[in-house]
């Protein structure tokens, strides 16, 4: 399909710098193909009332790390250009991938320090190798520290990877590390969070489980690629990176059991989704799983996992939008942001949310999506 299908224009002022508070006061916009009314603005405290006994919440429990570093290259006998890198995906103990600003200012065999204000005892600095760079200005670092110690020593140093929508227009602050990290957070490995989890609190959780709603969880741990936009006109020129996930035998099975009861299964984000989906067999049952996913979402792909969908608003011709325009329907999701934006819904990762049921069912379908 086209990319340009997938855009749409959005005033900056929608743009949420800041979540609300508390985060179960966000707005809700329900969204429901083909009924009457499509669309119901609600608030996402009300999920109680608008999920049956019965149907199970999946949420992602992956936690982010302080994943954006700051620092310098050193030696050349020249000038020490400041570098930024958000670190995107671990190798090993001592090694990670990561985009780099500006990449024209490194190449293989550079080190690049970061911080100087260290606050582990013998760690004055935190240097690091680029031991490979390719095209697109992603780099390989080499740590010389490993372990634990280094996981410590990018807590200290780094910022909350904040997307670029908001790091662009306001710097990372310590509020950012309680507000980008989600109620389930436990798992470390991501450096975006999975956002739709950001609205739940703990009374929420407690009102949901007292309506028979139950909530599972799964792990995805969410690179830096979800940022990158689509720069191929048709998208099926576009490759996603691949990320690590885990469902559990045991919420494989408390799953598959509830939806045999006649309960819906809820992704709570992308994530969940696109992870239940990377695991489900033709019958639809859940399979355990431990691996990578690159699944890429498109209208015209059949769902067997998932029911129905609690996710934030997303970017004009983001992977995202054409995973939510697979979903509900692409003139549909038009629709409804067109609503969400007369009506002054708030955009994005702090944002608010929306409810989406799927479209018909019977309308055409494709095949499944490739893995890039």
């Amino acid at each position: 399909m086209r990319t340009d299908l997938f855009d749409f224009d959005l005033p900056p002022d929608r743009i949420a710098l800041r979540p609300v508070q508390p985060r179960d006061a966000a707005r809700l916009l329900v969204v429901r193909p083909g009924g009457e009314p499509e669309f119901e603005d609600r608030r996402v405290r009300d999920l109680p009332e608008l999920l049956r006994a019965g149907d199970c919440l999946v949420v992602n429990d992956s936690k982010v790390i302080a994943a954006r570093l700051k620092g310098r290259r050193l030696g050349r006998g020249e000038a020490e250009p400041m570098i930024e890198a958000m670190l995107h995906q671990r190798v090993d103990g001592s090694t990670w991938k990561a985009f780099a600003r500006p990449a024209r200012k490194l190449r293989v065999g550079d080190i690049v320090r970061f911080g100087a204000e260290g606050r582990v005892c013998f760690l004055e600095q935190l240097d690091a190798e680029v031991t490979h760079k390719d095209e697109e200005g992603e780099i390989t670092l080499s740590f010389s520290f490993h372990g634990p110690v280094l996981d410590q020593a990018i807590a200290e140093r780094g910022t909350m990877p904040l997307p670029p929508y908001i790091a662009s227009r306001r710097e990372p602050d310590e509020a950012d590390r309680r507000d980008y990290q989600t109620l389930f957070a436990r798992e470390e490995g991501s450096v975006a969070a999975p956002t739709a989890g950001l609205h739940f609190t703990a009374p929420l959780i407690e009102r949901l489980a007292a309506s028979g709603v139950a909530v599972h969880k799964v792990t995805l741990h969410i690179g830096a690629g979800t940022f990158r936009p689509v720069k191929a006109e048709d998208t099926a020129d576009h490759r996603m990176h691949a990320e690590f996930g885990v469902i559990s035998a045991e919420t494989a099975a408390a799953l598959n059991a509830a939806r045999a009861r006649g309960g819906r299964i809820v992704a709570v984000g992308s994530t969940p989704l696109r992870l239940m989906e990377s695991a489900v067999d033709a019958q639809g049952r859940l399979r355990p799983f431990a691996g990578e996913t690159a699944i890429f979402i498109t209208p015209g792909y059949r769902f067997r996992a998932v029911d129905l969908m609690f996710t934030n608003f997303h970017l004009p011709r983001s992977t995202l939008f054409m995973l939510v325009s697979a979903f509900s329907g692409l003139e549909v999701m038009k629709r409804a942001y067109a609503h969400a934006i007369a009506q002054g819904y708030r955009f994005y990762s702090y944002g608010d949310a929306c409810l989406l049921h799927p479209q018909d069912p019977q309308a055409p379908v494709g095949e499944a999506p490739r893995a890039a």
